[in-house]
């Protein structure tokens, strides 16, 4: 993340996604997934109550994250920052705000899976504090048949 963006500065341009936000969430999750989500399952994920937030600076969608909570455990469905944005610290800075938000209301472990072959993802979750899981088998859509998934976790207490 770039010196001029503090963690606050960061957590207030954080807003809960409405369905106004959707064609640019979709058109950031086109750009950035081989395999996006459909704009189908991504409205399912509003419609449902799931927790789908934006960062967004200047009303310009940034990147998104979308997750579940059931008693005490989160799990971290979907996070993307557009690939304009990418290497900027970003991701670390919206994965960051979730642990803190999330902890703040009492939630003890928050899960994720990765693709295999997703490096860069997989390195920033290990210097967040992640550990791995486990693989969950042909978890993932591939180019020729399906591709593993890592699972990751994270006590936030």
């Amino acid at each position: 993340m770039t010196n001029t963006l503090s963690e606050n500065d960061f957590a207030q341009s954080v807003r809960t996604m409405t369905e106004f936000d959707l064609p640019p969430v979709m058109q950031i999750e086109r750009k950035a997934y081989k395999f996006p989500w459909t704009e189908g399952f991504m409205a399912d994920c509003l419609r449902v109550a799931y927790q789908c937030f934006v960062y967004a600076v200047d009303d310009e969608i940034r990147g998104y994250l979308i997750y579940s909570i059931v008693l005490d455990e989160v799990h971290l469905l979907n996070v993307c920052i557009a690939p304009e944005y990418h290497n900027k610290g970003y991701g670390h800075a919206f994965i960051n705000w979730l642990m803190n938000h999330v902890r703040d209301s009492g939630s003890k472990t928050l899960y994720l899976e990765v693709r295999a072959s997703n490096y860069a993802a997989i390195h920033l979750y290990e210097t967040m504090g992640f550990n791995e899981l486990g693989l969950r088998p042909d978890y993932y859509p591939a180019k020729k048949g399906r591709e593993d998934a890592q699972l990751f976790a994270c006590e936030l207490t």
